[in-house]
């Protein structure tokens, strides 16, 4: 890594009105995107899918991380568990489709069968035809490999390296500030999920979704009676950045009705709604009367992928009476959602600017995405000088 590298990520790590922003390369090098994969989207808690996508005991779903094919589970006890979805015997892919295995995930090719816990279960004429034993073939060493995994408002995370933090501590401070949101019994509208196509570098999705600069110019609508001077700023160095509103309006029918809110709050979130880019890849918004978080597959350099879905009550969830309101509801967030998408593929083009250095924050109003910036900078810089160190050990 050369100096002017290394001086350009130490530059973001001064104070937010003397820093410079993240370097082109950071946003249009494939090398990059590779490095990153590894010194922070394999060594956080990244987000994979919504508890909704596997509801029944023995509902699967795969999932394709960064190149590693995952498999979502629920098992018969309830919880989701997350396993690499490759068969221990040849490496055949497991589970193509979503589906319900009811009791156990056999590989296609020679019908190996695990079962939802990922245990070996049966390995068909492994020692002959008729005869499904074999004195090396070891049952208990040759489960599914397990990925670590925790699921919370909503969302499935993984840690592909398994050496980050343990779930709680990763989440501590925001559980702490969202107390009141944690362990509701919410429940996701499957009809209200989908899915938008970024041509962009995931980062950019994550620092425009951390402020409310923008607001008045991108997002009128929303403007319109949510207005800049009502925003405010959230940041937890090494965390999370968002932002957070003090006039949040309840969304209302044809006949007056609304969602009832999600659970006993504090009087804050009568008119409060925050929203909050939890690193590196999973951003959320709580209101009263429902939650959404939108999660960022990073496909490459320049793709990113939103999939987003939104949580209510168990009866707002559900019922008939509240499905016109809670597509009204999708429509307007996704109207919001879409309003994003020429920013992000605009700061895209932006980079290739060759002259750009990286820019420069507004110390009011661009902290929070300052804040995920050092972030990214701060792990870049301790696993290159890691690499670095390793390298001259073994050049010794």
């Amino acid at each position: 890594m050369s100096a002017v590298q290394v001086d350009a990520l130490r530059s973001v790590l001064n104070p937010v009105g003397d820093a410079q922003g993240l370097p082109n390369s950071q946003y249009t090098s494939d090398a990059a995107f590779d490095e990153e994969k590894l010194a922070i989207l394999h060594a956080s808690w990244m987000g994979i899918g919504f508890d909704s996508d596997v509801p029944e005991p023995g509902d699967v779903k795969p999932v394709m991380l960064l190149g590693i094919p995952l498999l979502l589970v629920r098992t018969h006890a309830g919880d989701i568990s997350v396993f690499q979805n490759t068969c221990r015997h040849r490496g055949m892919i497991l589970v193509q489709q979503p589906s319900n295995v009811r009791k156990v995930v056999r590989c296609p090719y020679h019908s190996w069968c695990y079962d939802l816990d990922g245990k070996l279960q049966v390995t068909p004429h492994v020692g002959g035809p008729g005869c499904n034993r074999h004195d090396s073939i070891d049952p208990d060493n040759l489960g599914l490999f397990k990925i670590a995994s925790a699921v919370w408002l909503g969302v499935v995370f993984v840690n592909i390296s398994g050496h980050a933090p343990e779930f709680d501590k990763h989440t501590e401070s925001l559980r702490s500030r969202w107390n009141e949101f944690d362990g509701l019994d919410l429940h996701a509208d499957p009809q209200s999920t989908f899915s938008l196509a970024l041509k962009s570098n995931w980062k950019f999705a994550v620092e425009n979704y951390c402020e409310s600069y923008h607001l008045p110019w991108i997002h009128p609508g929303l403007n319109s009676y949510s207005k800049l001077e009502d925003h405010y700023n959230i940041e937890e160095t090494d965390a999370y950045s968002g932002q957070g509103t003090s006039v949040y309006r309840q969304l209302q029918g044809a006949q007056g009705e609304m969602f009832a809110d999600v659970g006993r709050l504090s009087e804050k979130w009568n008119t409060a709604a925050e929203y909050i880019a939890l690193y590196p890849n999973v951003l959320l918004g709580v209101h009263r009367d429902h939650t959404f978080a939108i999660i960022l597959e990073p496909v490459s350099t320049r793709e990113t992928r939103e999939r987003i879905a939104f949580f209510y009550t168990r009866e707002c969830a559900r019922d008939e009476r509240f499905q016109a309101l809670r597509q009204r509801n999708r429509d307007l967030w996704k109207t919001v959602f879409e309003e994003d998408i020429f920013v992000v593929e605009g700061m895209q083009a932006g980079r290739q600017g060759v002259l750009f250095d990286g820019g420069v924050f507004s110390p009011v109003m661009d902290s929070p995405s300052h804040n995920f910036h050092r972030w990214i900078a701060t792990r870049l810089i301790t696993k290159r000088a890691a690499v670095g160190a390793h390298g001259e050990k073994s050049g010794q």
